[in-house]
C-alpha cells in the first residue's frame, strides 16, 4: 500500500431514511360499496450501519465521500399492505477505527471485531395505516399517521491502526529503514526528517511460520502531546499497539534522554499508554566501536530499567535477536 492512499481520518455527513406514509385508505369492491379501513403502514427508513471489516487498512474508500444517505421507507397500500422497508445502507471501516460526533467530538463507537456492526443512524419508523385507528365512535377514519424523519449526524471516522508493535521515535531515527528490513513492507525512505507522515504496516516472519504486525508510527516531535504539528494523529496510532518499541539512533546526543522525552510525550497524551510493554532498540549501532557500546551500555544500564539492545537495520546486526526479544514479549503471560 503506498503512503498516499492511506487516509486514517475522514468526515462524512450520514442521513438515515425516513419512514414510510401510513394509508388512509378504504375498502372498495364491486358489491360493497362502503368498505372499511384498509390503509396499511408505511415501512421503515433504511439505516447507516458501520461494519466492521478485517480485510482492510485505511479508510481509502471513504476519502471521496462526503454525504451517505439510506433510503426511504415505502409508503403503505391498501388492503393492510405495508410498504417496504428502505434498504440500509453500510459502511466498512478497518478494525481499529472510532467513530466521533464531529461536533462535540463525543466517541459514539469503537470498532474492533470482524463483523461487528453497529448503527449510528436509525430510520425512521413509518406511519400507521388508517386500520389502526378504527374504533366503535370512529369506524371509518380517513386520515393515517406520516412516517418519522430519519436521523442526520456529521460524524468522523478515525482510524487507530492495529499492530502488535509500535514503532516509536523522534523523525529519522530510522523506523521505516528497520520495518522495511524485518517485514516486506516498502516505506518511503530518505535522510530527511518526516519521510513518514502516514502509519506503514509490516508483516515479521518468524518461526515456524509465526507471525506479527509493526507500526512504523510517523516520528514524534517535542509538543506532539499539545498537537504540535499533527502530534494527536500521530499519537493515536499507538493507542491500540500492546508493545512500543523505541527506537533511539546510536549518534544521538544523550540516549537516555531522548528515551525519556520519547516517554513524556506518550504520558502526557494518555497516561496509560505507560502500562504497555516497553522495549528500547539502539539503531545505527554499526558506527559504533567496542568503547563507545561498552560506554553506552554502563550509561543505560545504570539509568533506565527496561530491555533494550543494540542494532543495525543496514549492517543486519541484532535483528535475529530482537524479533525474538518482541516475540517474548507479545506472547508472554498475562500476570
Amino acid at each position: 500500500m503506498t503512503e498516499g492512499n492511506f487516509v486514517d481520518y475522514v468526515k462524512i455527513h450520514i442521513s438515515s431514511g425516513k419512514g414510510g406514509k401510513g394509508s388512509a385508505h378504504l375498502h372498495r369492491e364491486k358489491y360493497i360499496a362502503k368498505g372499511g379501513p384498509d390503509g396499511g403502514d408505511g415501512g421503515r427508513g433504511g439505516h447507516v450501519i458501520v461494519k466492521g471489516s478485517k480485510n482492510l487498512w485505511t479508510l481509502y474508500h471513504l476519502k471521496f465521500k462526503r454525504h451517505i444517505k439510506a433510503e426511504h421507507g415505502g409508503d403503505g397500500g391498501k388492503q393492510r399492505s405495508t410498504g417496504a422497508d428502505g434498504a440500509d445502507q453500510y459502511i466498512e471501516v478497518p478494525l481499529g477505527t472510532v467513530i466521533r460526533d464531529t461536533e462535540s467530538q463525543k466517541i459514539l463507537h469503537e470498532i474492533t471485531e470482524e463483523g461487528q456492526e453497529i448503527i449510528i443512524a436509525e430510520g425512521g419508523m413509518g406511519g400507521r395505516g388508517n386500520w389502526h385507528f378504527k374504533s366503535s365512535t370512529n369506524q371509518t377514519p380517513r386520515y393515517a399517521q406520516p412516517g418519522i424523519e430519519g436521523q442526520e449526524i456529521d460524524v468522523t471516522i478515525e482510524l487507530k491502526v492495529l499492530a502488535d508493535v509500535g514503532l516509536v521515535g523522534f523523525p529519522n531515527a530510522g523506523k521505516s529503514t528497520l520495518l522495511s528490513v524485518i517485514t516486506a513492507a516498502k516505506p518511503k525512505i530518505a535522510d530527511y526528517e518526516f519521510t513518514t507522515l502516514k502509519p506503514n504496516l509490516g508483516i515479521v516472519q518468524y518461526h515456524d511460520f509465526k507471525t506479527f504486525v509493526v507500526a512504523d508510527i510517523p516520528g514524534i516531535i517535542e509538543g506532539a502531546a499539545e498537537g504540535r504539528g499533527i502530534g494527536h494523529r500521530f499519537l493515536r496510532h499507538i493507542e491500540r499497539n500492546s508493545t512500543l518499541l523505541f527506537l533511539i539512533p546510536a549518534d544521538a546526543p544523550d540516549i537516555v534522554e531522548q528515551y525519556e522525552i520519547l516517554l513524556d510525550e506518550l504520558r502526557r497524551y494518555n497516561p496509560e499508554m505507560l502500562v504497555k510493554d516497553r522495549l528500547i532498540a539502539i539503531s545505527k549501532s554499526d558506527m559504533l566501536d567496542a568503547e563507545l557500546k561498552a560506554e553506552i551500555k554502563a550509561e543505560v544500564d545504570e539509568k533506565l530499567d527496561i530491555p533494550w539492545l543494540f542494532i543495525s537495520s543496514v549492517a543486519q546486526q541484532g535483528l535475529q535477536e530482537l524479533k525474538d526479544r518482541l516475540w517474548e514479549v507479545i506472547n508472554k503471560e498475562p500476570v
